[in-house]
């Protein structure tokens, strides 16, 4: 059966994201300090200024070059730079631990914290950022070794809208969205209340 994602709002580069496990794992690289749905479709737009979606193109990439094509019009993410040369570092990662495929992060892993240190050690990914492309794996992926969802922490938890990997559809993403505005302001609240503790 094939496997269906909603996460770009873009059908083509949810069926990219679908079909090419690279494709997912680059998404959740880009995934930092812009929208969701434009980190994911990030995939997408380098698959077609570079004719496909190749780790190990990308891995050999001239930086500078790959740093032109990233930066666009449109840019694939606001820290052009950066993070042309953070998904050179994790396809490198790839093609040297993994044979330029991303499958081999969960292929006969153990458990979901073997899994969770595979990706943990991937450049660019904390603890966090970890746990969530667990929870993502195990939801939407079929990626589910025994203790994936302790593994994946709050993440995990089934019927959450925390992060990406709880996003099916419309309604989801905006549950998801509004738990992320809800945590960010409860994050400002509680640096408030320290600063004026620490004056008080």
């Amino acid at each position: 059966m094939a496997r269906t994602l909603y996460l770009t709002g873009d059908p083509d580069a949810d069926t990219l994201l679908a079909a090419d496990p690279n494709a997912l794992l680059l998404g959740m690289v880009l995934d930092q300090q812009i929208p969701m749905e434009k980190a994911f479709s990030g995939p997408a737009v380098l698959a077609r200024r570079m004719g496909a979606l190749d780790v190990r193109a990308i891995a050999d990439a001239d930086p500078d070059g790959f740093t032109a094509l990233f930066a666009g019009p449109p840019a694939v993410h606001r820290f052009p730079g950066s993070m042309a040369a953070r998904v050179q570092q994790v396809c490198r990662t790839l093609v040297e631990q993994y044979d330029g495929d991303a499958t081999g992060l969960w292929d006969g892993v153990a458990s979901g914290d073997e899994l969770r240190g595979r990706i943990a050690a991937l450049p660019g990914f904390g603890a966090q950022k970890a746990a969530i492309f667990v929870a993502l794996l195990g939801k939407q992926y079929g990626v589910t070794p025994p203790g994936w969802r302790e593994a994946a922490g709050d993440y995990g938890q089934e019927g959450s809208f925390r992060s990406v990997a709880d996003v099916v559809d419309a309604d989801s993403l905006e549950r998801v969205r509004a738990a992320k505005r809800a945590a960010k302001a409860a994050a400002k609240q509680a640096a408030g209340q320290q600063a004026a503790s620490r004056k008080g």
